[in-house]
C-alpha cells in the first residue's frame, strides 16, 4: 500500500461510487462502466484492503465497518484531487443519471423549471423521480439509493447534510360558502372550531403543524387525512374543511376557495435538498443542488438564501 505506483488509483474511484449508491449497477451506471468490471474492481479492492468491504443484505450492498471508516478519507481525498483537475470536473454535457426522491410539493416547486433547464443546457442528463415518506427519504439518502431528497426535513441523522433551498410560508384555503370569514379573515376561534384536511403522504398526522400547535396546548381537529397536496384542495370545496397547506402548494386558489392567513402563529417552512455528507464535495450533486437553487429563485421571483 505504501507503494502507489503498484496500485490502480482508478480502484479507488469505483470504491466511493459503491459506497455512495450502495447498489452493483447503480454503481456501473454512475462510472459509465459495465456491472462485471465493476465486480472485478471490487474483488481487486478486496484483495488490496484485506477486507470484504461489502456484505449483501436483500439487494443492498451494506459497508463493512472498515468501509465506513473508509469513506470520509476518501471521499475528501477524491475531492481535493478534484479540485487539482479544475472546478468543472463534471461535464454536464455527458450522460448522468440522478436519482431524486420528494412529494408533490416538491415535485410541482423544482421539476417544471428543472427539467426546462436540463432540456436546454444539458440534454443528455436523466433524472428518475420517487415519491415517499420523509422517513423512507431519509433511508433513501442515507443508503445511497438516492442521491438527493427534498422536502422539510426537521430532523437528521448525523450521515447527512441539509442545505436550505428557499423558506415557505403556511396559509389557509376554505370555501367561504360554508365556512364563513368575516372582514378581518379567519379567526382563531372559527379555526379551533372548525374540521380540517391534512396532508400527509403517509397517513401520520404527527407533522410540524401539530407539533407546533401541541406545543402551544392546542390540537386540530382532523376530518381528513390525504397524501397528495394536488389534490388536497378541490376536496375541500362545497365543504367546511379547513386546508393549512404550503403557500407555494396552491400558486392560485380555484373557484370556489379562498386564500386566508392562519389566525395562529406557525413556523416557517424550509424548503431543503438533503445529501449524504460524505458526497458534499461530489462534483455532480454540486452541479444539480446550484441548477436547483436557480430554480427555485425564478419561482419565487426572490435570491435564494
Amino acid at each position: 500500500m505504501n507503494n502507489l505506483r503498484a496500485i490502480d488509483l482508478n480502484l479507488l474511484v469505483v470504491l466511493d461510487a459503491l459506497l455512495a449508491e450502495r447498489h452493483l449497477s447503480r454503481a456501473a451506471a454512475r462510472l459509465n462502466m459495465s456491472q462485471p468490471a465493476v465486480s472485478h474492481a471490487l474483488a481487486r479492492l478486496r484483495h488490496l484492503l484485506g477486507d470484504p468491504l461489502f456484505r449483501r443484505e436483500g439487494g443492498r450492498m451494506v459497508p463493512t465497518l472498515r468501509a465506513q471508516a473508509l469513506a470520509p478519507p476518501l471521499a475528501e481525498a477524491l475531492a481535493q484531487i478534484r479540485s487539482v483537475l479544475g472546478p468543472n470536473a463534471f461535464d454536464p454535457a455527458a450522460p448522468h443519471v440522478f436519482r431524486l426522491t420528494m412529494s408533490d410539493y416538491g415535485a410541482g416547486l423544482v421539476l417544471p423549471g428543472l427539467m426546462r433547464q436540463l432540456r436546454r443546457i444539458a440534454p443528455e442528463i436523466r433524472l428518475v423521480v420517487t415519491q415517499k415518506s420523509r422517513e423512507a427519504m431519509i433511508e433513501a439518502v442515507s443508503e445511497g439509493e438516492a442521491d438527493l431528497a427534498l422536502g422539510v426535513f426537521p430532523g437528521l441523522p448525523p450521515q447527512l447534510e441539509a442545505e436550505l433551498l428557499l423558506t415557505d410560508r403556511y396559509i389557509c384555503l376554505l370555501d367561504p360558502a360554508h365556512q364563513p370569514v368575516r372582514s378581518g379573515g379567519l379567526t382563531a376561534e372559527a379555526f379551533w372550531s372548525a374540521p380540517h384536511a391534512h396532508v400527509a403522504v403517509q397517513g401520520d398526522f404527527t407533522t410540524e403543524i401539530e407539533l407546533h400547535l401541541k406545543d402551544r396546548g392546542g390540537a386540530r381537529r382532523l376530518a381528513l387525512i390525504l397524501p397528495h397536496w394536488s389534490i388536497a384542495p378541490k376536496v375541500i370545496a362545497g365543504t367546511d374543511l379547513i386546508l393549512t397547506v404550503a403557500s407555494r402548494a396552491v400558486p392560485a386558489a380555484p373557484e370556489p376557495l379562498i386564500v386566508t392567513a392562519p389566525p395562529v402563529p406557525l413556523p416557517p417552512i424550509p424548503f431543503s435538498a438533503i445529501h449524504a455528507r460524505r458526497r458534499k464535495a461530489d462534483p455532480a450533486l454540486r452541479w444539480l443542488i446550484a441548477r436547483l437553487r436557480e430554480v427555485v429563485g425564478e419561482e419565487a421571483g426572490t435570491a435564494v438564501a
